[in-house]
């Protein structure tokens, strides 16, 4: 997580309602998102495969749009992703994600 940027709406509200837990939760992500090896961008475009191949609308949708937002990622490079998606997780989870790609 780079600067809040990534968070959805639950985690946001945490921010107010229990700063605790909103610090723990982003020191987790700060430790997942280290950029250590893959660079951040990368990183974030695994991501979309993963909750491509899980099918979670909300969750491809939200970081799809961030990705492409706040590190350039393109179309092009997404459409990479979903391919191995195809390959990996079947026909449903890839039409999905295509679909969600091209609403944004």
């Amino acid at each position: 997580m780079k600067g809040g940027v990534f968070y959805g709406k639950g985690i946001r509200e945490l921010k107010e309602e229990e700063p605790d837990l909103y610090t723990l939760a982003e020191s987790i992500s700060n430790v997942c998102y280290n950029g250590q090896v893959l660079d951040y961008k990368t990183q974030k475009l695994i991501a979309i495969g993963i909750e491509a191949s899980k099918s979670d609308a909300r969750a491809i949708k939200q970081q799809m749009i961030s990705t492409m937002q706040e590190l350039g990622a393109t179309k092009e490079e997404i459409m990479d992703v979903l391919r191995v998606v195809l390959i990996t997780s079947g026909m449903p989870a890839f039409n999905k994600a295509v679909k969600i790609l091209n609403s944004i």
